[in-house]
């Protein structure tokens, strides 16, 4: 449930402020009667349904992630240190880099990198005709 609320704490408070709005907007004068409850109604589950499907893809993504990382593939990490130049960490085992509660570290970088938020390295092959 923690990593629930790490991953999701934004969306949540966007959906709260959502409700309210909803809300407001529903009980003003101009509204027909029973608009407050078919708006919220409506914008609960829809909310509700968002964010569970942006959890269940963001963990599915982290477990994707942390497994490739233990067999030794690479892993791309976003880097916002530094904007300009090098923009993404590869991160690998052979590196010196360790996996602990969802966080990549390492002694030789600076900072960790949570893993929801980077990506399994694929490398592209293009074939040349001949």
């Amino acid at each position: 449930m923690e990593l629930f609320f790490k991953l999701e704490a934004g969306y949540l408070g966007i959906g709260l402020f959502a409700l309210v709005i909803t809300l407001i907007v529903t009980s003003r004068s101009f509204m027909s009667k029973g608009s407050v409850k078919r708006g919220l109604i409506f914008m609960g589950p829809a909310i509700a349904i968002f964010i569970g499907m942006h959890f269940y893809v963001t963990s599915d993504r982290m477990n994707n992630v942390e497994n490739a990382f233990k067999q030794g593939d690479k892993v791309i990490c976003e880097s916002r240190m530094i904007r300009k130049v090098a923009q993404s960490v590869t991160i690998e085992k052979s590196n010196e880099w360790t996996l602990e509660n969802h966080m990549f570290s390492s002694p030789n970088y600076s900072r960790k990198f949570f893993s929801a938020r980077c990506i399994k390295y694929i490398p592209i092959v293009l074939e040349t005709k001949k």
